[in-house]
């Protein structure tokens, strides 16, 4: 990191690949954040996503947060569209439009009251309330409203 250029490119380098032989640590997730960091800087985007997106990862797995927030800043610097770390399953990780479809289905309304409320298609409502019920593990409507109200 100190060395800077080619030569420092290089360095950060060999460090992840020694890192990379080895079970997963915390310098390893380091040193994969400051190497797609530095290829950023030497505006190659495109080769910085992967090992950004390795130590995104790497960093949410061994609960290293900080550390996997900054490998998203820096992914997005590339240019790159980090994944939601939303939660698979639950309230919490519906979208902001699954959950008001959601609350709006659990209040009784229709697909089509719902699509013309939001200037949607019924096809756009039908997609939205498929995935909140995969999301919520539920089969039916009636289930919304008392997993949203538990939730």
């Amino acid at each position: 990191m100190c060395q800077g250029g080619e030569r420092g490119l290089d360095l950060i380098r060999a460090a992840t690949e020694l890192g990379l032989s080895s079970p997963p640590r915390l310098e390893t997730v380091r040193a994969l954040v400051e190497l797609g960091a530095a290829l950023r800087r030497a505006n190659e985007r495109a080769a910085a996503r992967q090992p950004l997106q390795q130590a995104a990862d790497l960093a949410r797995a061994g609960g290293a947060l900080a550390l996997s927030e900054l490998a998203r800043l820096e992914l997005s610097a590339t240019g790159a569209r980090p994944r939601r770390e939303a939660l698979g399953s639950g309230p919490e990780s519906l979208t902001p439009s699954e959950r008001r479809i959601a609350e709006m289905a659990a209040g009784g309304q229709s697909n089509r009251n719902i699509a013309g409320a939001l200037f949607v298609t019924p096809k756009t409502v039908e997609y939205h309330l498929r995935n909140a019920y995969r999301k919520l593990e539920i089969e039916s409507r009636r289930e919304l409203a008392g997993v949203l109200r538990d939730g």
